[in-house]
């Protein structure tokens, strides 16, 4: 992975390194929550995202920069047959850089383990950005939850995928 070159005006260029996902810690949940906070009208609260954490069936994971920023995280909860990806959020600065696809590849990466169970999701009709990513990874539409967010009553499309590595055309209808 490249390091990327930035500088503040009249400054040199420094090297900073590249952004590492891994798994997400509790010290993280601060900085996880900061995000939450300003992305979303009904954050999840401190202790949802501590309860999250080392759950049996997760996979929680963040994306830092420099030494600990993090810009980006991904939860995900294993249920019988399926994955469940409850949240993708990128910090709204880091956006359009490629962090959600490279935090949604890492979590397909450490489940593969299990490669029968698929993906399953819910994004709002609204967010054609998030729901062009999903099809670019193999998500396909399968319906509409009306009403779905509280915040606005705005329906959510249902989004699934095949855990199969090599199918990234979602699960037939």
């Amino acid at each position: 992975m490249t390091r990327r070159k930035t500088r503040a005006v009249g400054e040199a260029v420094t090297e900073q390194p590249p952004a590492k996902v891994r798994l997400m810690r509790a010290r993280d949940v601060q900085q996880v929550l900061g995000i939450e906070q300003v992305i979303s009208a009904t954050p999840w609260p401190r202790h949802m995202l501590l309860s999250e954490l080392g759950r049996p069936g997760t996979i929680d994971l963040v994306t830092v920069e420099g030494a600990a920023e993090i810009v980006g995280y991904v939860l995900a909860s294993r249920y019988a047959d399926v994955w469940h990806i409850l949240n993708v959020a990128t910090r709204p600065d880091r956006r359009r850089r490629g962090i959600a696809r490279r935090m949604l590849e890492d979590l397909f990466d450490r489940a593969a383990s299990k490669p029968h169970l698929g993906y399953t999701l819910e994004v709002r009709v609204s967010n054609g950005g998030a729901i062009r990513l999903y099809k670019d990874l193999g998500f396909a539409e399968h319906g509409i939850r009306p009403g779905y967010y509280s915040d606005n009553g705005e329906d959510a499309v249902i989004m699934w995928r095949s855990g199969a590595p090599d199918d990234m055309h979602g699960i037939s209808g």
